[in-house]
């Protein structure tokens, strides 16, 4: 029986939280804290996806998702709809509405929370070694597109949660829908979703409420240009380039 290291992962996870405060985990900074309620949602949705792997329940969710959308069905859309939260950071400055956070570190957050969340995807993809529903490798679980597609989403979701909710929420309808079209495109089961999922959300959670180099700052004669871009190929991920003026 393979050892369930996602779960075994988060509740750890919050546990070490625990350890040192009853309600919250302190992150570098007193006032920056994560209550363990926002962590039952990416606990349920890792859990939830480890419980159905390899079960009749898994299976039989992908015959039907695969009826549902045919069987030749094929779309790219997935492919793009995981970096719509990330155009959305940016632009929701222009549409009047007010950021946590400016440009730069904006741009922060989304690379240091896509290289973890990404980083522990690829880790336990080469731990289950989980068959793709197509047969093409062993990589299934859990889902890389849909971790970076949560990651985006709950960045944005902290981002802007405080100035217009509706805007900060929109990017969880993207996210799902790239975990929707993983599944109809025969590329992983409803389980690599779910876990998928709660990789995502929780990896988000922490990058905005950690604020890596948040201390860091520019003078206002240095001008700094930053280019956040999606890698695809046969994993998804992101690459950035910041430059200092």
């Amino acid at each position: 029986m393979k050892i369930k290291l996602s779960t075994l992962f988060f509740f750890t996870m919050v546990f070490f939280g625990n350890a040192q405060s009853k309600d919250s985990i302190a992150l570098f900074k007193k006032q920056d804290t994560i209550k363990f309620k926002q962590f039952i949602a990416p606990v349920a949705l890792v859990t939830a996806g480890t419980l159905i792997l390899n079960s009749a329940l898994n299976d039989d969710l992908q015959s039907k998702t695969n009826s549902t959308f045919g069987k030749n069905f094929h779309t790219n859309a997935d492919d793009i709809l995981p970096f719509v939260p990330v155009a959305q950071i940016y632009f929701g400055k222009k549409m009047g509405l007010k950021p946590k956070n400016d440009f730069q570190h904006q741009t922060i957050n989304i690379f240091i929370a896509n290289v973890m969340a990404v980083s522990v995807t690829e880790i336990l993809k080469r731990s289950f070694k989980e068959q793709r529903p197509d047969q093409s490798d062993n990589l299934s679980f859990p889902s890389g597109h849909t971790t970076v597609a949560f990651t985006n989403a709950s960045l944005l979701y902290y981002e802007y949660k405080d100035s217009n909710l509706w805007y900060a929420s929109s990017g969880f309808l993207f996210a799902t829908a790239t975990g929707i079209l993983r599944i109809a495109n025969n590329k992983h089961y409803t389980s690599d979703v779910l876990a998928g999922a709660g990789i995502g959300l929780a990896s988000g959670l922490i990058v905005s409420y950690w604020q890596p180099f948040k201390s860091l700052s520019i003078g206002k004669k240095k001008k700094t240009t930053a280019f956040v871009y999606p890698q695809i190929g046969s994993q998804i991920g992101m690459g950035a380039l910041i430059q200092l003026n």
